[in-house]
């Protein structure tokens, strides 16, 4: 930053306020859309809620669309004067992307396959390499050519037959994560006729090359319900229904397990587990369940020569641990341990090698990689040095190789792709991410970990990364990121976007809050049903103790959260509002009571056991006891950033739409409270890597706005 003269200081100070002023003024002076209020009685359990709003839940009303509009140009003219500086910032962030980029290598069945990114262009292009890396490169998909005409663009699952000859992919062109399960022919580039909608997008190929299981959806819910199995080249609506999962409150998939050998169905939800297999050599013959489903047991599974390998936390083991069962005798009876339960562990995944096991483990909050020799003669740990960092094993297709890919970064260090060899206990950095626009230097930040007091005696780990030359204080601003639902640790990862703030002179903060496994499972069930305040009175807390230590002040704390992490956002400016100056709330699930009580919508019936199910009047009064849209008061908030999209399938667009409706028409101060809303897109946001960082320079623009810079 340049040095200003104290006159020079003086001038531009007096600028800043008049500009701030008539920004003010010209603020002042547009007036929000204001909702139409058209009461409906919600009745439940002798209870009786108004909901004034409850007409914005109706998507193909024409009403509904203007209003939504009306929003988004009240948005553009409130945040018009920072128009230029939401450009820079993209074109800042841009700039420290390598445009002509593409990924390591990884190797699967006798092919190198590699994703690239050309200058200029939003989406991926896929290629592929046969034996060896000099080998000429053949296309399998040029995702810019293939979203050429359309808003939205994803394709996912890409799944190669074992001959290499037949790829599966899923294609969704309007972001409710409803795929087009298409087929292609990799030897001549034709695109089979066969078109399956409605599907997850994965698939689980057989042996014969010929033959493939896919899950389909059901049309409202969108809850996995169904496994198919299609030939290609038949009639889609002539496939075979393999399974079906008729329990509302579970979902299912369907997967090939590394060694190829078998094909498995899941059936999972929050709180059990059931699988069924068949060889991937005979995929007519019928599944066989390996667990029939019980409460409580939850179970993942693996294949190795004679055995599954099941992550499970049968008899009591919170944390997990690995257990095996022979392919010939699957039921709990036979289970044996492999790796023993820990207080002080939770094991988070396995992956299955020739001669190893790879353990993922979590303790202290920090993510541990063991790798173990299954002749028991070896048995060690990868080393990390930081204090906090992130480190996670890729898929590693590859079975019959000495060599573990994993990922490792840091608050301040850019995310490297490792190679280990695990017999010579050697490694090999095959690339670091490079952060362009040369003013990058990681030895001019800093990250550390510090421990809130919870109000209940509990220590809440908080993250924090800022530049070295920032003085830490009162006037410190500090954006303040919490989540903390489903079990989900936020990892300390690196961001090259997030240093448009720190640059600037902010601290970034990642509260570590319960409802996410960063201690352990039990760290999750203290944060989930009748136990979800603990996660909105961790984040309070987390924030008064930043304020109290003085790394910041009320005048200048932001809080960020999307999703659930915008319900926790929801929750906390009812409960404290004078903490935050500017929060975000980005797809905010915020009308938790009226949304599990309507099972029509996506995701409702697998979540009772995250939220609890309102139709049992204990559940009910709890969860409308933090419910952020019920819980709207007459009172001030914060200044307020609401985002969502219209195809949202997770946090339908009105919850959002709705409660910002209502806190209009209630708070009492003049802050600003502002909706985008996407009319393209839904709840991941922008499909183009380039159009995301639009997405991250308005969040950015609106916090760096209200706290003064212009620039």
């Amino acid at each position: 930053m340049k040095r200003i003269f104290p006159a020079v200081l003086l001038i531009s100070l007096i600028f800043a306020a008049s500009c701030k002023k008539e920004k003010m003024k010209n603020k002042n002076d547009l007036q929000p859309p204001v909702a139409e209020k058209i009461p409906k009685k919600l009745e439940i359990h002798g209870d009786t809620r108004i909901d004034n709003y409850y007409w914005l839940n109706e998507r193909e009303n024409t009403k509904v669309i203007d209003y939504l509009n009306a929003e988004n140009d009240y948005y553009k003219k409130v945040t018009g004067h920072t128009d230029k500086f939401q450009e820079d910032l993209f074109e800042e962030m841009k700039g420290r992307i390598k445009e002509n980029d593409e990924s390591v290598p990884y190797k699967s069945n006798g092919y190198f396959y590699i994703t690239r990114y050309e200058t200029g262009k939003q989406y991926p292009v896929y290629v592929r390499k046969k034996d060896h890396l000099e080998a000429p490169e053949e296309l399998l998909f040029d995702v810019n050519k293939m979203a050429d005409g359309h808003d939205y663009y994803a394709l996912v699952g890409m799944n190669v037959t074992e001959d290499n000859k037949i790829a599966s992919f899923g294609v969704d062109t309007i972001s409710r994560r409803q795929y087009n399960l298409m087929f292609k022919n990799l030897e001549t580039g034709k695109i089979y006729p066969e078109v399956i909608e409605n599907t997850t997008g994965g698939s689980a190929w057989a042996k014969d090359n010929k033959t493939i299981f896919y899950t389909k959806k059901d049309p409202v819910t969108l809850r996995s319900d169904k496994i198919y199995k299609h030939v290609l080249g038949a009639d889609p609506s002539k496939d075979k229904l393999i399974y079906e999962e008729k329990d509302d409150t579970f979902g299912t998939y369907v997967y090939k397990t590394k060694s190829k050998e078998y094909i498995i169905i899941g059936s999972h939800s929050t709180l059990s587990n059931e699988y069924r297999f068949v060889n991937a050599a005979t995929p007519d013959k019928a599944f066989k369940v390996i667990q029939s489903r019980e409460r409580n047991l939850e179970y993942s599974v693996a294949h190795y020569k004679d055995h599954f390998y099941i992550l499970t936390n049968k008899d009591g083991a919170k944390n997990f641990k690995l257990m095996k069962t022979p392919v010939t005798k699957t039921g709990q009876e036979n289970w044996v341990d492999v790796i023993p339960h820990r207080d002080d562990t939770l094991l988070e995944d396995i992956s299955i090698f020739k001669d190893y096991l790879v353990l993922e483990e979590r303790n202290n909050g920090l993510g541990k990689i063991r790798i173990k020799r299954w002749d028991d003669t070896d048995d060690y740990y990868l080393p990390f040095d930081e204090e906090t960092y992130s480190a996670g094993v890729y898929a590693n297709p590859e079975f019959d190789t000495d060599l573990l890919r994993f990922s490792y970064n840091s608050l301040t260090t850019p995310n490297s792709v490792i190679d280990f060899n695990m017999k010579k206990k050697t490694k090999k950095v095959l690339k670091e991410q490079e952060v362009l626009g040369g003013k990058f230097d990681k030895d001019n930040y800093k990250s550390e970990r510090i421990w809130a007091t919870a109000r209940d005696g509990k220590k809440v780990a908080i993250s924090m990364v800022y530049r070295k030359d920032t003085k830490i204080g009162k006037n410190t601003p500090l954006l303040l990121y919490g989540y903390g639902s489903y079990g989900y640790t936020i990892e300390d990862r690196f961001s090259s976007t997030r240093l448009s703030l720190l640059d600037r002179g902010f601290v970034y903060a990642i509260a570590h809050i319960r409802g996410s496994e960063y201690l352990g499972r039990e760290w999750y069930e203290d944060g989930k049903m009748f136990h979800k305040n603990n996660t909105f009175n961790d984040f309070v807390d987390s924030a008064q103790y930043l304020i109290k230590r003085e790394y910041t002040s009320p005048k200048h704390l932001y809080a960020m959260g999307g999703s659930a992490g915008g319900l926790l956002m929801g929750a906390v400016i009812n409960m404290n509002p004078e903490l935050f100056h500017g929060v975000i709330a980005a797809v905010p699930f915020v009308d938790v009571v009226t949304t599990m009580l309507d099972e029509s919508i996506p995701l409702t019936t697998g979540e009772f056991d995250e939220w609890g199910n309102p139709k049992n009047k204990d559940s009910y009064e709890y969860m409308l006891s933090y419910s952020p849209y019920d819980q709207v008061k007459a009172k001030n908030y914060p200044n307020l950033l609401v985002t969502t999209g219209l195809h949202d399938s997770q946090v339908q667009y009105f919850e959002p739409a709705k409660w910002v409706a209502k806190l209009r028409d209630m708070k009492t101060d003049d802050n600003e409270l502002l909706l985008h809303i996407d009319m393209e897109t839904g709840h991941g946001g922008a499909s183009g890597r380039f159009d995301a960082l639009k997405d991250v320079a308005r969040e950015y623009a609106f916090i760096l706005d209200l706290e003064g810079f212009q620039e």
